[in-house]
């Protein structure tokens, strides 16, 4: 619209009529927006959208060189590769007009793809520290030398590990990540009346490794959890048994 309605007084207040973006700058209250729409026919449509407030404890952005996964989905195999080169095309051209100020960080990719594009059939994922990696990840997804999976439908099933897998620390950057994960993780150390040392060489004693395996597979859960990742079935060895037990709600 480029001539404003004759019939609004525009020479009252600072009401102005937009004709291009223009910056919305911050100020000490939150931003608000309306919109009013009347129809001919007498329905009338009006809506108000305010900024949404800060949420405590908000899930930090992954420290620099963290692994993330690219996820990819498309109706055809073909597709999905044709979209794995696109987005090696994307990142060709990104990559060279980077600066600090500008820098195309891994995990903004990852974000996008994985909340702002259609889960479809045919599905895939690309998993690196950092641009080179990922970019070897999608060659060969796009070379046709990596596989592409799909939704088939089914159940799903949780398989809790044993003593073996455990790993000096593990589950420490989910703890500072998760609220949900610490929260499980603090849980069942209080429980147990022995504060789990991930970080400890005496991890690897059987006296520590079977209740921190518990004390992380239970949190792990509880974080899937919180995400709506529900099993039909769950399984475990050794402790993990006890863990896969405790969270189908047979042992308290």
């Amino acid at each position: 619209v480029d001539e404003p309605t004759p019939h609004v007084d525009w020479s009252a207040g600072d009401v102005r009529l937009l004709t291009e973006a223009v910056e919305w700058p911050a100020h000490n209250g939150p931003r608000r927006a309306a919109v009013s729409s009347f129809g001919v026919s007498g329905t009338n449509a009006h809506v108000i959208v305010e900024q949404a407030p800060g949420v405590a404890g908000e899930t930090p952005a992954p420290a620099s060189g963290a692994v993330v996964p690219w996820v990819l989905s498309a109706k055809s195999d073909t597709a999905l590769r044709e979209q794995a080169a696109r987005l090696l095309s994307f990142l060709d051209t990104e990559g060279v007009e980077s600066t600090e100020d500008t820098e195309l960080r891994p995990e903004d990719v990852a974000l996008s793809l994985a909340t702002s594009r259609a889960a479809l059939e045919r599905r895939a994922a690309v998993v690196g520290a950092n641009l080179a990696e990922l970019r070897r990840e999608l060659e060969a997804l796009a070379s046709g030398a990596a596989s592409v999976g799909g939704a088939v439908g089914g159940k799903v099933g949780f398989l809790f590990s044993g003593q073996g897998s455990q790993r000096l620390g593990m589950g420490r950057e989910l703890y500072e990540a998760y609220p949900v994960f610490a929260a499980a993780f603090d849980e069942v150390c209080a429980v147990l009346d022995a504060p789990v040392d991930v970080d400890s060489e005496e991890l690897h004693q059987t006296g520590v490794t079977q209740p921190a395996l518990f004390a992380v597979e239970v949190a792990l859960f509880r974080l899937l959890e919180s995400w709506g990742v529900r099993p039909d079935y769950v399984a475990g060895h050794s402790v993990g048994e006890i863990a896969a037990a405790h969270v189908a709600g047979v042992l308290s």
